[in-house]
């Protein structure tokens, strides 16, 4: 079994996952890209639009994750992959569709994104805020404090932590220019 074929198992589990359904809506969001990736994207959950397509990052947040990407030289598509903690999207505690994941959601979809990380085997790991940090590490972070620094690096995986890129949509002025910082240090990280 190939790469692709065992990430593509993983993602049949996750449609399969009654776990990762519980507060949750719309389709499951496994991630995508190259299966062979040096780095890969975490973002938090998928948003509205994703829990439609089944893919992440698609809605704004996306597109200027994409063309961050795209920015320091590499092909969303073809050079990197994307994905998240949780998988579904969660409703908010009315019921809703957009809420924020809970540390159940996150701590579940760990499992799940592990399993991702054992097939792919990134180089890079770009932790888009707190709850892929937290997703990932296991651990709370202080983005503000800690973005642009690689907060850990074990078992051959460096860990780059920046701001998520909603935060940069809702506060332009104060987040954009960070996270475009921040995605220069990662182009340097990939020499």
């Amino acid at each position: 079994m190939n790469k692709q074929q065992k990430l593509d198992k993983i993602a049949t589990e996750i449609e399969n996952c009654n776990v990762c359904k519980i507060g949750k809506t719309g389709v499951a969001v496994p991630g995508e890209g190259n299966p062979d990736a040096d780095v890969v994207f975490i973002g938090e959950a998928p948003g509205k639009k994703e829990a439609v397509e089944g893919r992440p990052f698609i809605g704004r947040s996306g597109q200027l994750l994409r063309g961050l990407i795209r920015g320091i030289g590499l092909d969303d598509r073809k050079d990197v992959y994307i994905t998240s903690p949780v998988k579904y999207l969660p409703n908010g505690k009315d019921g809703s569709p957009g809420g924020t994941p809970t540390s159940q959601d996150i701590s579940h979809g760990r499992i799940h994104l592990m399993e991702q990380f054992a097939v792919i085997k990134p180089k890079v790991v770009m932790l888009l805020g707190r709850v892929a940090a937290e997703g990932v590490l296991e651990k709370k972070v202080a983005v503000a404090k800690e973005h642009g620094q690689i907060i850990e690096e074990k078992d051959g995986i460096k860990y780059f932590l920046t701001f998520h890129p909603a935060a940069a949509l809702r506060f332009p002025n104060k987040y954009k220019p960070l996270l475009q910082e921040d995605f220069e240090k990662l182009k340097g990280l990939l020499k």
